[in-house]
């Protein structure tokens, strides 16, 4: 636990959820923005339980001192044990009242602990008359560094809750372990064992029906945002070099939210703002302790010798115009666009917002807006 204790002591973790955020960019930009004019839409704040990665955690002796406490996100304690506090809040499964949407949760590997929720559109909750129509296969990867937030906290579920009905599609919220206790490439490998056991659907023989017969698995896609859309993008570079997905399952594109990407040489404004470069690569090594560093192909693409492998034929990249890692997700373009890929790939950039907005702001402008367009990419499938 010390080393863990040790890789972490220059991390400064904001007291805002907008780990990213900066100054809005003095350049001018012809990327499609989402809104003209500020937004005047308040911010919701979600009560958040506090709970502890080991299940005696009630029983801690109250001598447990605390050795790094990174409030409002976790702490760390010098027995070793971890107690998290972003999105450690659980909101059961249901109907939702206002959309319809239904959701379930399901365990994908007993051996792991590896879940998923999974939800479906009103349209096509079972007990209708007539068999509704098999709709797209959404695999949504969450965010929040590899350390915090689950599928069931509020912000995930309201976040894909509303996803579901807005694009009228099946989708399948991941949880994957988290680091320090599981670090990095956990995450990425547990990611992919969800993929696989929902592709395994596909014949309408697995075990959720759901998944059987509401379907369908010739228009799949991966979303996330954050880490989640670094997940998404690598759940893609294992289809393409797996030569697609199984079964007849086909993998149609990505959406990729604010993707947490990052380099060992700056790009665009990250030069303005060196101490929080210092915290994204301090957050990386604190979840890959034994990364290479910042140019490792897991969080830099551009290093990556696979990238023109990605195995899907569309791509939409969200940007946030005063996120950190906007830069990212635009040289991201730059890379794909340059290498033996072949797609299509497009940017759409958020005028005054911060880092993953759509989660604490889902109703402003900029979210809504954001929203459509991911709808409308799967829709043109």
């Amino acid at each position: 636990m010390s080393s863990i204790i040790n890789s972490i002591q220059t991390l400064q973790f904001s007291t805002s959820l907008h780990f990213f955020s900066s100054t809005p960019s003095s350049s001018s930009s012809s990327l499609p923005k989402l809104r003209l004019k500020p937004s005047t839409t308040t911010t919701t704040t979600t009560k958040l339980f506090c709970i502890s990665s080991t299940p005696d955690a009630m029983a801690a002796p109250t001598t447990d001192e605390v050795a790094r406490d990174f409030f409002p996100f976790l702490r760390i304690y010098k027995s070793g044990r971890i107690e998290r506090i972003a999105g450690a809040d659980v909101v059961p499964p249901s109907i939702d009242p206002k959309t319809g949407v239904e959701s379930k949760d399901v365990v994908i590997s007993p051996e792991t602990g590896v879940k998923a929720r999974l939800y479906v559109p009103n349209s096509s909750v079972a007990g209708q008359s007539q068999s509704p129509k098999k709709l797209p296969l959404v695999v949504y990867f969450h965010g929040g560094g590899f350390c915090v937030e689950t599928p069931f906290c509020a912000k995930y579920h309201n976040a894909v809750n509303t996803l579901v009905a807005e694009a009228n599609v099946v989708a399948v919220s991941v949880d994957y372990r988290l680091a320090p206790e599981n670090p990095i490439p956990i995450a990425y490998d547990d990611s992919w064992d969800a993929v696989k056991w929902v592709v395994s659907h596909s014949e309408g023989t697995g075990p959720e029906e759901w998944l059987n017969s509401r379907a369908d698995h010739e228009r799949v896609f991966f979303a996330g945002d954050s880490a989640g859309a670094n997940i998404a993008h690598h759940m893609a570079i294992r289809v393409g070099l797996e030569g697609g997905l199984s079964n007849g399952s086909k993998l149609l594109g990505i959406a990729l939210i604010h993707p947490y990407f990052w380099g060992a040489e700056p790009i665009g404004n990250e030069v303005k703002f060196p101490e929080k470069g210092k915290w994204a690569e301090g957050i990386w090594r604190f979840v890959s302790p034994t990364t290479t560093g910042v140019d490792d192909p897991y969080i830099n693409p551009g290093k990556d010798s696979n990238l023109g492998k990605l195995g899907c034929e569309r791509v939409l990249i969200c940007v946030a115009e005063n996120d950190l890692l906007r830069d990212r997700g635009l040289y991201y373009k730059e890379i794909l666009e340059k290498s033996d890929w072949v797609g299509r790939v497009e940017v759409v950039e958020a005028a005054g917002d911060e880092h993953v907005f759509h989660l604490t702001k889902p109703t402003c402008e900029n979210a809504v807006a954001m929203l459509k367009k991911i709808s409308s990419f799967v829709e043109q499938s």
